[in-house]
C-alpha cells in the first residue's frame, strides 16, 4: 500500500525498497531505470526521484553507463527508520528485532541516567503522564495506544538526557516498539512486570536518582530481550 501523500516515487519505494531490504536483489545487482520505469508504469522522472530516495539510505548507487547497483548490506543506512521498518517487515525481522533491542539496552540505561540528572520539570511531568497513560492502556488489548505512550515515554528518556546523539536515536526506537506491535511481537496485554517498571523509571527520573533510572531501564530491555526469546526465537 503507497503511504497517503507520497505519490507514484512512493509506490515505487514501497515495493521496491523492501524487496532490495529482502535480498530480492542481492548486493551487485544492477537496476535498469528504463525497465523499472516500464515495470512500475511511470515516467522516468519518478523512478529518478525513488532511485534519489534509495541512494539517501546508501541502498544503491548510480553509476553512468552502469545503471543502479544495489550496495552491499554492510553499506546501508541501517539507522533510518524507513530501512528499519522494511527490515522489520521481511524475513529477517526476528535478527533486525533483537539487533535493535540490544542496541536499546546499550544506550537507554545510560540515557535514563541522564535524563534522572538533567531533565526539566516538564519533562518530568510528561514522563510521568505517558507512564500513567501506559497503565490505564495496559489491559484490553489496546496495545495501539499503548503504543502512542511508550513511544512518547521513551522518546521523553532520549530527549531529557541532554545528549543530542541519544535524542536522535528517537526514531529507531519508535520503529522498533511499532514493529513489535504491528508484526505480532508482543502479548496481547503487555507484561505487567514491563509497565510497572515504566511507572517506576518515572519516578527516578522525577527524584533525580541516576543509578536507580539506570538500574530500572536496564530490566525494561532485558525484558524486552526475553519477549523475543520467546515470541520471534
Amino acid at each position: 500500500m503507497t503511504t497517503p501523500g507520497r505519490g507514484l516515487h512512493g509506490h515505487v519505494l514501497d515495493t521496491l525498497g523492501p524487496a532490495i531490504t529482502a535480498g530480492e536483489y542481492p548486493p551487485g545487482s544492477v537496476l535498469r531505470t528504463d525497465e523499472l520505469a516500464q515495470h512500475f508504469e511511470v515516467s522516468r522522472s519518478v523512478m529518478r526521484e525513488a532511485v534519489r530516495v534509495l541512494e539517501s539510505m546508501h541502498l544503491v548507487e548510480s553509476r553512468r553507463r552502469v545503471g543502479v547497483t544495489v550496495r552491499p548490506k554492510a553499506e546501508w543506512n541501517v539507522y533510518d527508520p524507513q530501512v528499519i521498518r522494511w527490515r522489520l517487515a521481511g524475513s529477517d525481522r526476528p535478527q533486525q528485532l533483537r539487533s535493535l533491542t540490544v542496541l536499546r539496552s546499550a544506550v537507554e540505561p545510560v540515557a535514563a541516567g541522564l535524563a534522572a540528572r538533567n531533565a526539566t520539570s516538564e519533562q518530568c511531568a510528561r514522563l510521568t503522564e505517558c507512564a500513567l497513560g501506559m497503565v490505564a492502556n495496559s489491559r484490553g488489548h489496546r496495545l495501539e495506544t499503548y503504543l502512542l505512550h511508550d513511544v512518547a515515554f521513551h522518546r521523553v528518556i532520549l530527549d531529557a538526557s541532554g545528549n543530542e546523539m541519544f535524542a536522535r536515536l528517537g526514531d529507531v526506537v519508535a520503529e522498533v516498539l511499532s514493529g513489535r506491535t504491528h508484526h505480532d511481537v508482543m502479548f496481547e496485554d503487555p507484561d505487567p512486570a514491563a509497565v510497572t517498571l515504566h511507572v517506576q523509571l518515572a519516578e527516578a527520573v522525577r527524584e533525580g536518582d541516576a543509578a536507580r533510572a539506570e538500574r530500572l531501564t536496564r530490566e525494561i530491555t532485558v525484558g524486552a530481550l526475553h519477549e523475543l526469546d520467546i515470541l520471534a526465537p
